[in-house]
């Protein structure tokens, strides 16, 4: 079955109702049914509670307690090197920025313009620059965390659709991620700005900052901004948790012309964790 066959389904069900109702449902404390959810969930996914700061299952209230569980301290090491990498996952695609096109899967391609919600002028901060798009799957840790640090100067909410984000969406689906609702962060740091988005999915009930907290729901279907300047700009240091995502997804990091040189032994589909060596300043 073709890619764009297998993702068929997904332009017919009612994606924004799905995830509404998967986002009450996770935030439900439903105490034994709660945790029999949970306890199937780390079964079927394989996941490693080992890793967390708190092992019990039957401790979680809610769904979304235990999917956006800390981990202990120690869980992940930080390499040294100028650029780490921000969530556990797998590689979708990175590289350079080919002028203004981001590359997607074989035969999809989308512009910097259209992720970053339709803003020509900070897109082209990012011309010929670098890419990386990181997949989140059930199993991983689903807190974000900072590749550098960075003073946060604008959060741009962009309104739209729920596909999934799973690698054959990502085959089937033009423009997947330039498609998705997604929150974009613009950071300035000591390697100029640089963009990391947080991409919606389907059953994905919510998206969180640190700076904000809860950024959707709502969805009220427009583009909503907010600027950050002087006391009011959030600046964090590498490593810190920087957001979270309820239910899985993506994030799509920009960075700017000759500011980074990736990791040799990165690959598309390699499994990644938080805090390994993404890159260095490019020489």
């Amino acid at each position: 079955m073709s890619d764009r066959l297998a993702v068929l389904p997904q332009y017919l069900i009612p994606k924004q109702a799905l995830t509404a109702l998967a986002g009450k449902l996770a935030s439900a404390e439903a105490g034994s049914l709660t945790t029999s959810v949970i306890r199937w969930f780390v079964g079927r996914y394989n996941v490693n509670m080992a890793e967390a700061a708190n092992p019990e299952i039957a401790s979680y209230k809610s769904f979304n307690e235990f999917f956006t569980r800390p981990l202990k301290d120690g869980a992940r090491s930080q390499a040294d090197a100028d650029f780490i990498c921000p969530v556990d996952g797998a590689i979708s695609q990175f590289g350079a920025i080919e002028r203004d096109q981001i590359f997607q899967a074989k035969g999809h391609s989308y512009s910097t313009t259209a992720l970053v919600g339709g803003d020509r002028q900070l897109a082209e901060q990012f011309e010929s620059g670098s890419f990386a798009t990181l997949y989140l799957s059930p199993r991983d840790y689903h807190r974000i965390h900072m590749p550098c640090d960075g003073r946060l100067t604008r959060m741009i909410y962009v309104p739209g659709a729920l596909f999934s984000v799973n690698p054959t969406t990502a085959r089937g689906v033009p423009g997947l991620f330039a498609r998705n609702e997604r929150v974009v962060c613009v950071f300035e740091s000591e390697f100029g700005p640089f963009v990391l988005t947080l991409v919606g999915a389907t059953i994905v009930g919510s998206m969180a900052t640190v700076w904000h907290g809860m950024i959707n729901p709502p969805r009220p279907g427009v583009l909503r901004e907010w600027r950050y300047d002087g006391d009011n700009a959030p600046s964090l240091k590498k490593g810190d948790e920087m957001g979270r995502f309820l239910l899985g997804s993506t994030v799509v990091m920009l960075f700017p012309k000759d500011s980074l040189a990736f990791n040799p032994e990165w690959t598309p589909t390699r499994a990644i964790r938080m805090g390994e060596l993404m890159g260095n300043k490019a020489a």
